[in-house]
């Protein structure tokens, strides 16, 4: 069954998804057998979303969602690269998702490496390094904002994400001027749960 939401609706539904998660009220929906026979020629996610590869962060629980409801994308730092940008725009052009979702979260490992990179002048080794150069505008950004605590730099991290987003491709950035899909950034907190707005752009 297709799901045609706006992009309004879609964020409510994952807004009302992570309350009952943080309330322990999941309700673990789609995830039977007859959701799984559903789904075998066809898929319909309301959202995209967008994270980092944290192991707790986990979309599709701390949202209350299951099979089908949203396509996912994580690397660590929720860095972007072409794989991502292609994996979006897959999303939108081909599926006909309404709403990105950035999701960062605090005490955020790459971020974090980050900060110590630009603060010591010392990268790391081997692909990290390639993380790290990524990440590094937003937490310079942050630092010439007086935002030195590392979860100021995720927020900032995650907003700087959306709009490269918005900058780096044509498919998301025309369908944000349309109206047919909006994107949010979210900083989730690791103790109590919970996903906060911390940015948007187009209609909601």
């Amino acid at each position: 069954m297709a799901t045609y939401l706006t992009p309004a609706l879609a964020w409510r539904r994952l807004r009302e998804g992570n309350e009952r998660f943080v309330a322990g009220e999941s309700q673990h929906p789609n995830q039977d057998a007859s959701r799984r026979s559903s789904l075998v020629n066809d898929q319909h996610p309301f959202a995209v979303i967008f994270g980092c590869s944290d192991s707790r962060l986990a979309a599709e629980i701390i949202f209350d969602l299951g099979l089908g409801d949203v396509f996912v994308i994580r690397t660590a730092g929720q860095v972007i690269d072409d794989a991502v940008l292609g994996s979006l725009e897959y999303s939108i052009s081909q599926l006909h998702v309404p709403l990105i979702v950035i999701l960062g979260h605090d005490s955020c490992g790459a971020v974090t490496a980050t900060k110590s990179a630009v603060e010591t002048g010392e990268m790391p080794t081997g692909f990290i390094r390639s993380l790290v150069e990524r990440i590094t505008p937003s937490v310079l950004t942050a630092k010439r904002n007086d935002e030195t605590e590392v979860n100021d730099m995720v927020v900032e991290h995650v907003r700087q994400t959306a709009h490269r987003l918005a900058d780096s491709s044509r498919v998301i950035s025309d369908a944000i001027d349309d109206g047919r899909v909006a994107v949010v950034g979210l900083s989730y907190k690791l103790d109590e749960g919970r996903a906060a707005l911390v940015s948007g752009i187009g209609q909601l």
